[in-house]
């Protein structure tokens, strides 16, 4: 990508054309250079200056916008290129956490499959302890989790954001509210995940920040499946907890809401994972086609 609209889109990511010169390991005056530039090219201004701090004008939000869909773009031109003349023949064996492997693998996988035929694929579904487990056994070649826990065997490449929300059904006497506070919340029956689950897992880091726990919450049952939980929640007066990736066709087919909890945001990333120090071509070539994917 064209190196001086890299520094721009650094540069907005970050607010900052000190941090923006470190991470591309220029001066500060070279940013600065390289943003002039682009503003004196189209005769607009890209960002408003207040003190030590920079905010993107509307001219700059149109760029980054941009910005962001050319390096997509170019980083799929990449790895086309790269990948068009390797013949890919051999296997890989992927293993990922249910909310992944129900919600957001199976395209991506046939995908994959579609443009490497050579290649044999096999998925495991399992909970974020249990693809760890298979991962450290070596059953799978790489596992998709969720999850804050991070163990020194494995090294963590990230791959996707995700949010979870309080979710229950459209008819629910608190889908009329605004917001409801954590408070309200407990006087609810919450159907939960299993221990081991990375969502659960995920879920108690943020209750603690508010000084609660699941301990509080009046737990109706454990249920091991997310489409459990959704069926489960339809038919019930109980909320969940649930990843948003999982509930969109309820949410577009207005049979699920989302309720807003005062100050509990729960987000996480999914991230790749691989043994320490693995090399593996195959391994790598699903990571890149992945990372390139257009969710």
């Amino acid at each position: 990508m064209d190196f001086r609209l890299m520094v721009f889109k650094k540069a907005a990511e970050k607010l900052s054309f000190t941090k923006t010169a470190e991470e591309l390991y220029i001066t500060q005056p070279a940013v600065t250079k390289h943003i002039k530039a682009i503003e004196q090219q189209f005769n607009v201004k890209l960002f408003n200056r207040k003190g030590n701090r920079i905010d993107l004008t509307e001219a700059g939000i149109i760029l980054f916008k941009y910005a962001q869909e050319i390096q997509k773009l170019y980083s799929r031109m990449d790895f086309e290129l790269s990948a068009l003349n390797k013949m890919q023949i051999g296997k890989i064996r992927i293993g990922a956490s249910t909310t992944i492997a129900n919600y957001v693998l199976p395209q991506i996988s046939a995908e994959f499959k579609s443009r490497f035929k050579d290649l044999a694929v096999s998925v495991i579904i399992g909970n974020t302890e249990q693809i760890e487990s298979a991962l450290q056994n070596n059953k799978i070649d790489i596992g998709i989790i969720e999850g804050y826990s991070k163990r020194r065997e494995f090294h963590y490449t990230e791959f996707l954001k995700d949010e979870i929300v309080l979710t229950a059904k459209r008819t629910h006497s608190l889908t009329k509210k605004d917001e409801i506070t954590l408070k309200e919340l407990l006087k609810y029956p919450v159907i939960q995940r299993e221990d081991g689950s990375g969502t659960s897992e995920v879920i108690a880091h943020e209750l603690k920040k508010q000084n609660s726990s699941f301990k509080d919450f009046h737990i109706e049952l454990q249920y091991g499946s997310t489409e459990g939980i959704k069926n489960y929640i339809l038919h019930s007066e109980s909320l969940a907890f649930l990843s948003v990736r999982s509930i969109l066709k309820e949410l577009k087919r207005n049979e699920l809401a989302i309720i807003d909890v005062k100050n509990l945001e729960i987000k996480r990333n999914f991230n790749f994972i691989v043994t320490e120090g693995q090399q593996n071509e195959i391994v790598d070539l699903f990571i890149r086609f992945a990372a390139h994917y257009n969710f």
